[in-house]
């Protein structure tokens, strides 16, 4: 950045405004997490026992969502952190809004987890009588650790546009965000990877397959995140940038797509006895799910790669559906883990051990063992009107817009 450069940044506005349209997306936000308060609340004053989760599935949406929005935050601090920790040039000045969703689905990843612990003193109990030996406790450390860094990102960015920080502070921290925003995603792999009592998880593939994932729908958010901005007139981006976002979307996809081949391929080879896991996920349970992945992950990849499609409502399109194939991935690997056994439990079926209590065991699993309460539709349904609140604040609130010059 040129010295007039850094003089103009420093002298513009704290981006104020927005529009009207932008304040009544604002309040309806808000009013969307204040509902979902509530019905957190609800869940509290009655128990986890209002949930669809039970002893055999103790996890459910709120772990699903918090593995989706881990990595939605990942994918968008990696896409602004590599350009400037390896010198590159980059998207045209869209680093602050990818840092920006970034920060707001971080908040909701954690609220994910708040949530799901039944109780807030059990926040306090995690760290009173925190074993350091755990997986889950190396998540909520890094968690904690990747937020604030990320708020430390986007402001030595908006500091370095003013002349107060070096360039070479801030590749420094460039990396220093490359690498906590790839272990992050890491340490939550090893939460399931390190769980040999369930067949899907158990595997040393996970970790760099959330890492593929996370950058597949990472790159989606900011792409759809970035063409909005364009069309509202927020962001001024030349058309090359998002030809480029959609190019690198397009061989992320392809690889996360590679890793689920030698996945499934593991899995069905007869040696490996887990034959009926790929069953469950090609015409079981859980097949509107899986072929929900494949269906739209070559759709995005097909529109990314041919020239012709790369309009913009088609470019949107495609971040979509890499969003909503990683979401359908999630889904399956989280309620796929309850689904097949992989040992016999001794216990009484009753509704509060298992959601399909009624018959044997076998007749248990014939169906999906887990489906969300409306209780829990209604909190995540408020949790991502935090997210999203957070995410307009920002860019109501602070000066994102690419300054003068600025094309990373």
């Amino acid at each position: 950045m040129t010295d007039n450069t850094a003089a103009v940044a420093a002298k513009a506005p704290a981006a104020k405004g927005g529009g009207k349209g932008l304040t009544i997306a604002i309040g309806a936000c808000a009013v969307l997490a204040v509902l979902g308060i509530i019905l957190w609340v609800v869940q509290l004053s009655g128990g986890m026992v209002q949930t669809a989760m039970r002893n055999l599935d103790s996890w459910g949406l709120y772990i699903t969502m918090f593995m989706f929005f881990v990595g939605l935050s990942a994918g968008g601090l990696i896409i602004s952190s590599v350009p400037k920790a390896f010198g590159i040039k980059g998207f045209g000045g869209i680093s602050k809004i990818a840092v920006m969703t970034s920060i707001a689905c971080t908040v909701g990843a954690i609220a994910f987890v708040v949530v799901d612990l039944g109780q807030p003193v059990r926040l306090w109990e995690l760290f009173a009588y925190s074993n350091l030996g755990s997986p889950l406790m190396w998540d909520i450390i890094v968690l904690g650790t990747y937020l604030i860094l990320s708020c430390v990102y986007l402001w030595a960015m908006l500091q370095h546009e003013r002349g107060k920080v070096s360039a070479t502070a801030l590749r420094v921290i460039s990396v220093i965000a490359l690498v906590v925003a790839v272990l992050v995603h890491t340490v939550t792999a090893w939460i399931f990877g390190l769980q040999q009592s369930h067949e899907m998880w158990h595997t040393a593939l996970l970790g760099p397959w959330f890492v593929s994932s996370a950058l597949v729908c990472g790159t989606g958010l900011v792409m759809v995140v970035a063409l909005a901005l364009r069309a509202t007139g927020y962001l001024k981006l030349d058309q090359a940038y998002l030809v480029k976002l959609a190019k690198l979307l397009g061989a992320f996809l392809l690889v996360d797509l590679y890793f689920f081949g030698c996945d499934l391929l593991t899995e069905a080879f007869p040696a490996a006895g887990g034959v009926a896991i790929v069953e469950m996920l090609t015409s079981g349970p859980l097949a509107p799910f899986f072929w929900g992945e494949i269906v739209l992950s070559v759709l995005a990849a097909v529109i990314c790669f041919v020239p012709s499609l790369r309009t913009n409502p088609l470019m949107a399109l495609a971040g979509v559906a890499a969003i909503l194939a990683i979401l359908c991935k999630r889904v399956q690997l989280l309620v796929g883990g309850f689904q097949v056994p992989n040992i016999e439990w001794p216990a009484i079926m009753t509704p509060s051990t298992i959601t399909n209590w009624q018959g044997n065991l076998e007749q248990a699993y014939q169906g999906m063992v887990y489906w969300p309460a409306p209780i829990e539709f209604g909190v995540t349904l408020g949790v991502l009107g935090l997210v999203a609140l957070i995410f307009l604040l920002g860019i109501k609130m602070l000066p994102l817009k690419p300054a003068p010059g600025e094309d990373e």
